[in-house]
């Protein structure tokens, strides 16, 4: 008798139980709904603004993986919004406060251990957006040169001028200093030289000038600047600096090899001469013949 008893107690408190849900679950049944319909909205509301910021991102952003990255994120904070939102309106605050509490926590504690590749991912986002640093310049940065093939959100890809790829975490570009040829149409060339002692100075100065001058036309203010500026051992040497199209170092180093030559050819025809070292070599000996039998006779 008692077994059944307890058994029909049980089912008492069950009964009381579902139907104390029942008429918790129709009394807020107008929130639930509510709640749903803003939550959807929201995941709507996402969907959109994802494709509209998409639209913004490919005439600003080339990489396809930041562009992803950075709708992916959005649509999250607006997708979570939505669902606090809907948990406001179930008058669930504590679960609600719960929920925020614990977020904190846990993303302090990724923001730590990940702290090395979130600083990688924000500067990649950074970089997409830099104009200074696009896929296709020629840059120097952190002791590498090359191409930018690739932008993402852990690093960039440099191909060198051996062929060969870099791969250079996205935060040391941020942090220091790079040097990008391509954003510039002009650059200046420097190319040094030195003539004979004997050489006719203002002589080499213009035709020096006249020479870089023909080969290399300039610009507006831009000007071929011949400047001595050392008393060498076998040559009085000078610097001469123009300007020239280029936007990448090949073309730097191609016009330095076009204006030696011309320089070569123009002093070859002039009859200045561009001196090599000269080293004298003295073999004297203080010792007479007689000295030395003597001392290998000691």
């Amino acid at each position: 008798m008692a077994k059944s008893f307890d058994i029909e107690k049980s089912l008492e408190s069950l009964v009381d139980k579902l139907s104390g849900w029942l008429n918790s679950l129709i009394v807020n049944l107008p929130n639930i709904i509510l709640a749903v319909l803003v939550f959807i909205l929201f995941i709507f509301t996402a969907k959109w603004i994802g494709k509209f910021v998409n639209r913004l991102l490919i005439r600003k952003v080339k990489q396809d993986s930041i562009r992803e990255i950075t709708i992916k994120v959005l649509k999250a904070i607006i997708i979570l919004t939505g669902f606090f939102v809907a948990l406001g309106l179930l008058n669930l605050n504590k679960l609600l406060t719960s929920i925020l509490a614990g977020a904190g926590v846990i993303g302090l504690a990724v923001g730590l251990a990940l702290q090395g590749p979130l600083n990688n991912s924000f500067s990649g986002v950074i970089l997409s957006f830099l104009p200074e640093l696009q896929i296709g310049d020629w840059v120097e940065t952190n002791g590498y040169a090359g191409t930018v093939v690739e932008i993402n959100l852990r690093s960039i890809k440099v191909r060198q001028s051996d062929n060969n790829f870099v791969v250079i975490p996205n935060s040391k570009i941020v942090n220091d200093a790079f040097k990008n040829y391509s954003r510039t149409e002009r650059s200046r060339i420097f190319v040094n030289c030195g003539v004979h002692y004997s050489s006719d100075l203002e002589m080499v100065k213009k035709l020096t000038t006249d020479t870089i001058a023909e080969l290399f036309p300039q610009n507006g203010e831009e000007e071929v600047e011949f400047l001595y500026n050392e008393f060498a051992d076998s040559s009085i040497n000078f610097t001469v600096r123009f300007w020239t199209d280029a936007r990448k170092n090949f073309d730097i180093l191609a016009a330095q090899s076009r204006a030696i030559i011309a320089i070569k050819k123009a002093f070859d025809n002039n009859d200045i001469n561009i001196p090599f070292p000269i080293r004298t070599i003295d073999f004297s000996n203080n010792l007479s013949l007689d000295q030395s039998k003597e001392t290998d006779k000691d």
